[in-house]
């Protein structure tokens, strides 16, 4: 029977052989360029990688893909590079083949189908389906992936030390320069050369069509410092803090002069005061706060609004040691930086805080929303940028340092400003901690040792202020604080701030670079997230814990917890009275000291904020809510009066309920019980100054008892006097007037024994000193000999109470006076007869 001719080209397969036949090639080829090609036109094995895997992402990084045979390798090259058919995998080509697809017709009876093939989903993200955004379709000539390994270690570059004088007002006069209102970036290349302005412009540009949430997704993924995060402090900020501070070798939690000695000594009875401004939440200030405990003062100003601080979420530390002050107004003020009313009010508040002095540090973190005019941020910023170098140099005191947050220092502006600073501080550094993310523009200035005489700058930026004010609604700014050639003019600010530029833009530029790999392909990731946080965290010093509110506690448990299970009874021990029987206890003159007593004495224990709660002492009385309104450091136990003072006389007289600390157990965690009586009371003079809010006139005061020695009692009586008082009838009133100028009536005299039997205390006229004796070992010594140091328990047992009722006479303007009773002349001729210098 004679076969049926086949048609001609009746299947792809034979098509193809046809075609590679007249071509002269064979299905059995192996050529480099065939392998390359049948490489090139392979799609992704779902079976060995994602199908989002990344086309720009580079060779070796990417899974192994699978490859097509030889004869479909073949059929390419013959088809050429356009070919949709030769895309398909080999089953795909033969199940085609099948249902009588031919290249360049549809499927379908009469070839109506669609000829091209469906394509894989090119979708990203939550974006709409088929929708490609401009710049993230080609490719980027930066090379990311040779970016320095990721580690904890940072080195500072400090710009090099200002030689020139601090410029004078008659200098200044005609530096400010005023232009219209600029608000393009792209040709500011003074200090940034103009390829890499523009490429870093061109970086940032591609993400503003980038849904925000797929951006950050990649952001986190591509950071390798990503998973530091907060620890356990109120936000990201603190990190960034605990980052900078160990950097520059704890340069601000233990401040140290151009020598290289602390500003603050360790036995130092100053506190640290610092200051914080723009910083809502207050991540800044819960981190030194942590660091230093309740030895730190913190005074804040920040805009009033959501970005307010925070201070009820402050976990690791104790908000009660931080005092906002919002300017003008105080409390009521509204914290705009950018106000000069503010500026002045806040510089008067920190001085009338501080001594006149000043703050040790001063730490600045502003910045706003400029979403969708991410690239003129530095423009934007510049007068917030202005105002924060303004009040550091309004509120630092000499030798103080300023860290304070800063974005693209591109502008003759910016540096203009940052000219100011190397001009007033020692030394100054632009510096970018491994906890600003790497992306972004911001870096910190940083400034060591503010010098004396820098006045007519604070005034000179002062009226730059006053200006911007006035031109903030006209088309007009301040373009120039300093000449360009003045800056010019010092090569080594000059070329310091042109390298920084250079630097930090280089590794943004990778930064952006790879935030975009990592959008294109969601399968990347840092492997070394964790690790690098660990090394971090250990090299700075924080504990690797999770962020937990206090525990909460009744005051009966958390007494217990603070004193140790201390014997109860110690507590309940009230005072010997001193009497005519009793006033050999204090031959010993010199082991003694005394106090004015205003009232009762109380246990005061502190939970936190305003949960404070008294205690008589005995096992019968009960811990009760503290009925005044007071905010102290959770874990603070003292041996207190609560005294009503009295200002003014007659119908102008006010009356306020005052704390009068006595004695200290335990500040804040810190328990002191164990130090010398002289030295705990210095330690709540600190504690007192730490918690004032001198701000806060609604709150009641408290102060730390005036203590004398027991030599110099007389001191005590002629602070005495009689005074009309209130609700008193018209009768003069005995009167003590402590050092404020207030007064109250005073009940009698504690005195307290500082030195542990059998030390004592004695005066040797030879030498003119006080020294120690032994009476068991009859050894005397100069130096405090630490055994005998009376811990609170041994004052505590031992004090004694003169109490000042009627018939005894303490005031000469008295008139009954008991013989019975022990006098002030009977009590000082004692004394004088058992003490003579």
């Amino acid at each position: 029977m004679k076969r049926r001719a086949e048609p001609e080209y009746s299947s792809p397969q034979k098509r193809q052989k046809k075609r590679i036949e007249e071509l002269g090639l064979t299905l059995s080829s192996t050529s480099d360029d065939e392998t390359q090609l049948s490489g090139n036109h392979a799609t992704q094995d779902s079976s060995t990688t994602s199908s989002s895997e990344s086309d720009s992402e580079s060779s070796e990084r990417r899974p192994a893909l699978g490859t097509f045979s030889n004869k479909f390798s073949a059929d390419s090259l013959v088809e050429g590079t356009s070919s949709r058919y030769s895309m398909y995998n080999s089953v795909s080509q033969k199940l085609m083949a099948k249902m009588g697809f031919r290249e360049g017709e549809g499927l379908g009876k009469y070839g109506q189908g669609r000829q091209e093939i469906v394509e894989a989903s090119q979708q990203k993200g939550r974006r709409g389906l088929g929708l490609t955004l401009k710049g993230f379709d080609g490719e980027v000539n930066i090379n990311w992936q040779d970016e320095p390994e990721a580690s904890a270690y940072e080195q500072v570059d400090w710009c090099p030390e200002c030689t020139t004088e601090i410029p004078d007002a008659e200098e200044m006069k005609d530096w400010m320069m005023i232009g219209k209102k600029k608000l393009v970036i792209d040709d500011e290349t003074e200090f940034c050369g103009k390829e890499l302005l523009q490429s870093i412009l061109q970086c940032k540009s591609v993400f503003d069509v980038l849904d925000g949430e797929e951006m950050r997704r990649a952001r986190t993924r591509s950071n390798p410092y990503e998973m530091i995060r907060g620890v356990f402090f109120l936000n990201r900020a603190a990190m960034k803090m605990a980052n900078i501070d160990y950097v520059f070798d704890y340069m601000f939690t233990n401040p140290k002069d151009s020598r290289g000695k602390p500003l603050i000594k360790e036995r130092d009875p100053e506190l640290l005061y610092f200051a914080d401004v723009c910083a809502g939440p207050g991540g800044f200030s819960e981190y030194v706060l942590w660091r230093k405990k309740w030895h730190a003062k913190g005074f804040g100003m920040t805009l009033k609004g959501p970005n307010d601080f925070k201070l009820e979420d402050f976990c690791a530390a104790s908000s009660e040691l931080f005092e906002p002050y919002y300017g003008e107004g105080g409390v009521e003020g509204d914290g705009d930086i950018t106000r000069p009313e503010n500026i002045s009010a806040f510089q008067h508040f920190v001085l009338d805080s501080t001594d006149q002095k000043g703050v040790h540090f001063l730490m600045a973190d502003g910045g706003f929303s400029v979403e969708g005019q991410e690239n003129i941020q530095e423009i934007l910023s510049k007068q917030l940028m202005l105002c924060q170098f303004l009040t550091g140099l309004s509120v630092i005191r000499t030798g103080g340092h300023f860290l304070c947050k800063t974005f693209d220092l591109f502008t003759p502006f910016s540096v203009g400003l940052v000219y100011l600073l190397y001009c007033c501080f020692e030394r100054v550094s632009i510096f970018k901690p491994v906890t600003s993310r790497p992306a972004n523009s911001e870096r910190y200035v940083v400034c060591r040792g503010l010098k004396s005489g820098i006045d007519e700058v604070r005034e000179y930026l002062f009226t730059v202020n006053i200006k911007l004010n006035q031109l903030r609604n006209s088309d007009q700014d301040v373009n120039l604080v300093v000449p360009l050639e003045v800056i010019r003019g010092d090569h080594d600010f000059y070329d310091y701030m042109i390298r920084s530029n250079k630097r930090l833009s280089a590794v943004q530029i990778k930064a952006l670079a790879k935030i975009r790999a990592f959008v294109q392909d969601t399968t990347l990731n840092e492997p070394r997230q964790a690790d690098i946080r660990k090394e971090c965290l250990r090299l700075w010093g924080i504990p690797d814990q999770a962020r937990v509110a206090p525990s909460s506690s009744d005051p009966l448990s958390k007494f217990y917890e603070l004193t140790q299970g201390a014997d109860i009874e110690i507590f309940s021990y009230k005072p010997t009275p001193l009497n005519s029987k009793t006033l050999e206890k204090i031959r010993p003159v010199l082991d003694y000291r005394c106090m004015v007593s205003g009232s009762e004495q109380k246990f005061l224990l502190s939970l936190g904020k305003s949960q404070i709660y008294t205690w008589g002492g005995r096992p019968s009385d009960r811990w009760t809510k503290l009925d005044l309104k007071i905010e102290l450091p959770r874990d603070t136990l003292l041996s207190v009066e609560i005294v009503h003072e009295l200002k003014g006389e007659g119908k102008a007289q006010r009356k306020i309920n005052a704390i009068h600390i006595l004695d200290a157990l335990v500040l804040n965690g810190s328990d002191v019980r164990e130090q010398h009586f002289n030295q705990r009371i210095q330690l709540a003079e600190k504690f007192v100054k730490a918690v004032s809010k001198p701000s806060r006139p609604d709150m009641s005061p408290i102060r730390v008892k005036e203590v004398y020695r027991l030599e110099d009692m007389e001191k005590i009586f002629l602070r005495l006097e009689m005074k009309v008082i209130k609700s008193s009838g018209g009768i003069p009133r005995l009167s003590y007037t402590g050092r404020d100028d207030r007064h109250f009536v005073p009940f009698g005299l504690y005195i307290v024994r500082t030195v542990s039997e059998p030390w004592t205390m004695g005066f040797s006229k030879t030498s003119n000193r006080k020294f120690f004796y032994n009476k068991a070992t009859q050894h005397a010594t100069y130096e405090l000999p630490p055994e005998s140091v009376a811990p609170f328990h041994i004052c505590y047992f031992g004090r004694l109470f003169w109490e000042w009722d009627d018939g005894i006479k303490v005031h000469d303007s008295q008139k009954r006076e008991d013989p019975e009773k022990l006098s002030k002349e009977a009590v000082l001729s004692f004394i004088r007869q058992h003490f003579t210098l």
